[in-house]
């Protein structure tokens, strides 16, 4: 946490390690970003089931984010995290060369190894980007039995019924707010409901798939998702200056990543730890507890939308 570097000979310095020259200390880093032994998964693991645990703690419902980030043109990253107080941590990532687009496939993996370590019988949430929704990833989230909030593109078919087939962005054309409750999205027909909501300042409207009676506040609910950039940030220029890693193999840089939000979690539990000891008096008052309770299916007001005064409390 102190170097806030990727450099390995940075970080070497600073490692509590007995050695005869200093030079040891990077070749033990070294080794130990490229022993293939080394698991990020299920070093992860225990960390992970425990946010989650908290995360679902009295009845709240879990907030999963899913997103992509890029290191340059180098790699990519795509990673799940879950929502806790007023950030995300991470909990699983896949890595590409290139500047790729991870498919579905990939986020399937990434899925399954996170319904694998939710405690049982818990209420999820996938929040996602335009990037995600496809036939298959709906298919999976309704036979896994997650709730979603999805933001579609604009050109996608979609079938409303007696009214015939449009594209996404037709149904938002010229409208403040719209909601259909029962309609058809890809060649697949795929039921959903969509909700479009086009708030003042914002320069597109957010059409958002959903798996309940489609309204206002289930639309604002893909707001919590933001809670994803500012972790992105942390991993990256605000932060651990990620994407000026010098490490070439992807192996390498997945290592990496773990070392990182290892330190992410460890500093959220130490801060939720000093809070529930030392809580200040804003801290202490209901309103403000450390995993607050958003979504339509759990409370009648859901999670703000960027840029309005109540967003930036919560993140």
């Amino acid at each position: 946490m102190e170097a806030r570097t990727p450099n390995t000979l940075e970080l070497s310095t600073l490692l509590p390690l007995d050695t005869e020259r200093s030079d040891m200390r990077e070749q033990w880093l070294r080794r130990l970003l490229t022993n293939r032994l080394v698991n990020s998964g299920e070093i992860l693991a225990p960390f992970a089931r425990q946010a989650l645990a908290e995360a679902s703690a009295e009845g709240q419902t879990i907030l999963l984010s899913m997103d992509q980030t890029d290191l340059g043109d180098r790699f990519a990253v795509l990673m799940i995290s879950v929502r806790c107080g007023d950030r995300s941590l991470p909990l699983v990532w896949q890595i590409e060369t290139g500047e790729a687009n991870i498919g579905f496939s990939g986020q399937q993996a990434l899925l399954q190894r996170v319904r694998a370590w939710l405690p049982e019988g818990v209420a999820v949430m996938l929040l996602a980007d335009r990037f995600y929704p496809s036939a298959a990833s709906f298919e999976w989230l309704i036979a896994a039995g997650w709730q979603y909030r999805l933001r579609l593109k604009g050109n996608l078919l979609v079938d409303v019924g007696a009214a015939g087939v449009a594209t996404t962005g037709d149904l938002a054309a010229g409208v403040r707010e719209r909601y259909e409750a029962n309609v058809r999205l890809f060649e697949a027909g795929v039921p959903i409901a969509i909700g479009v909501l086009q708030e003042r300042g914002h320069p597109e409207p957010w059409i958002i798939a959903m798996d309940c009676p489609p309204n206002r506040a289930a639309v604002r609910d893909y707001g919590a998702r933001w809670a994803i950039e500012p972790m992105f940030s942390d991993f990256k220029s605000r932060g651990f200056r990620l994407e000026d890693t010098k490490l070439e193999a992807p192996k390498r840089v997945d290592c990496l990543i773990l070392i990182m939000a290892l330190a992410m979690h460890w500093c959220v539990r130490a801060g939720q730890e000093d809070a529930r000891c030392h809580p200040t008096a804003t801290e202490k008052k209901p309103a403000n507890r450390l995993i607050p309770t958003i979504g339509a299916c759990a409370r009648p007001t859901a999670a703000p939308s960027p840029g309005s005064n109540a967003a930036c409390a919560f993140s």
